[in-house]
């Protein structure tokens, strides 16, 4: 006669149909000995393992915590940040090129010294324009930070193409809008 059953086991990697590394599940015992073991997806579920998950899961959910304090401070300080970036552009306030978020990554870490992943800073497309501009960076999950940046025009760049302070001045009010006044 055949033992019928479930028994625990403990995910050692994310699984779609079980659930995620680190979780206990229940499951046939045929099943955990004839495929989870084998593929080392998962390993039985003892005393012992389980009060170890338990102190790893507590331990992570601690340093968690600390992540999001020190992401809320660099949020903070992201969003007091005003980036100036000169770029080559023509009379009518286009960029010669473009302003990238890779761009927008290294002038953070050249001005505030903070790592910010390129792929992290929403920006539909790149900025074509000269102008002020604010973009959103996901800093980390459910924290966000906009950073104010403009665009100006290089220095040296306005004499030889002969537009003045004022005019590149007046077409950043044009791209940005009205100016509030």
């Amino acid at each position: 006669m055949a033992r019928t059953g479930t028994q625990r086991a403990i995910l050692l990697v994310d699984l779609e149909h079980l659930g995620n590394r680190g979780d206990i599940v229940n499951v046939a015992r045929g099943y955990l000995r004839n495929y989870l073991l084998p593929r080392k997806l998962a390993e039985a579920a003892t005393e012992s393992r389980v009060a170890e998950v338990e102190r790893q899961r507590a331990g992570r959910a601690k340093q968690e915590a600390r992540s999001v304090e020190q992401a809320q401070e660099i949020a903070t300080t992201l969003n007091r940040t005003v980036l100036s970036i000169p770029a080559r552009s023509g009379p009518e306030g286009r960029l010669y090129g473009s302003i990238t978020s890779a761009d927008l990554a290294d002038e953070i870490w050249r001005t505030r010294k903070i790592r910010v992943d390129r792929r992290k800073i929403r920006l539909e497309e790149p900025i074509k324009a000269l102008g002020t501009y604010l973009v959103e960076i996901d800093v980390f999950p459910e924290v966000r930070a906009a950073v104010k940046t403009q665009i100006v025009p290089a220095e040296g760049f306005d004499q030889v193409f002969g537009t003045t302070g004022a005019t590149a001045q007046t077409i950043a009010a044009d791209v940005d809008g009205p100016a509030a006044g």
